[in-house]
């Protein structure tokens, strides 16, 4: 739902990550990349409102400050919306290599 909602506003190289077998941490990462803040607070807002529109329950959320690195946590999947030089600087795809990753177009 992040992934095709995050596709919806052109955000451009997105991932889900399968984190199940390499972390406790959350069973998918949803990665994306934005063009511009604004498009990372577009991707961002999107996102929120298809969990909203969905009922999919709470979900934390942090990076709204400097859209950056928006993350939004739902428990089960955390998704990440990076600026393209952030994403580039902290590459979770090649810190996570071990997770099976699934690109999505």
């Amino acid at each position: 739902m992040a992934a095709e909602a995050a596709k919806d506003k052109k955000a451009e190289n997105i991932v889900v990550m399968d984190m199940r077998k390499v972390s406790s941490v959350a069973d998918y990462f949803v990665v994306a990349s934005g063009n511009s803040t604004t498009q990372v607070k577009a991707i961002a807002e999107a996102i929120e409102k298809k969990l909203d529109e969905t009922g999919a329950g709470s979900y934390r959320k942090e990076g709204f400050n400097n859209l950056l690195w928006v993350l939004i946590d739902t428990g089960d999947v955390i998704t990440h919306i990076f600026s393209k030089d952030t994403r580039d600087f902290y590459d979770l795809e090649r810190l996570w290599g071990d997770a099976p990753k699934k690109y999505i177009e």
